[in-house]
């Protein structure tokens, strides 16, 4: 497992208030407040909750592509399941493929109770950085 850097998720994370807990190329976990990361009703943005699982996704992925290479995300899609008002919202970023250019990913974001909120599916192409 990687050692995670405080500032290695980017200006993004740091304005959404994710932080990284886990992070290997198989699997990543971390948090994000459902404060500050709001749509104009009160619930948690789905586009916030999608910035977590990308986050998590491809921190993973640039783990996998290792020294010399990089990923960059090409394809992300979302489900939402589950309204979230408050508190913090944890997510889960599994591999599902770990190839030599690509890696994809199946990131569960859950609620405190750990209902599931989304699932979200990363596509990430590994290339020479």
């Amino acid at each position: 497992m990687a050692t995670v850097m405080p500032d290695a998720a980017g200006p993004l994370a740091r304005r959404m208030g994710i932080e990284v807990h886990e992070l290997s190329a198989e699997r990543a976990t971390g948090t994000m407040p459902v404060d500050g990361n709001t749509q104009p009703a009160g619930l948690l943005h789905g586009g916030a909750s999608v910035v977590l699982a990308e986050t998590l996704g491809s921190m993973a992925a640039v783990v996998h592509a290792g020294p010399g290479r990089t990923a960059v995300g090409i394809e992300v899609s979302a489900t939402h399941h589950r309204a979230v008002r408050e508190g913090h919202v944890t997510a889960t970023a599994t591999a599902l493929h770990l190839g030599r250019s690509v890696a994809s990913y199946e990131v569960e974001v859950a609620d405190r109770a750990g209902r599931r909120v989304a699932t979200v599916r990363l596509t990430c192409l590994v290339v020479s950085s």
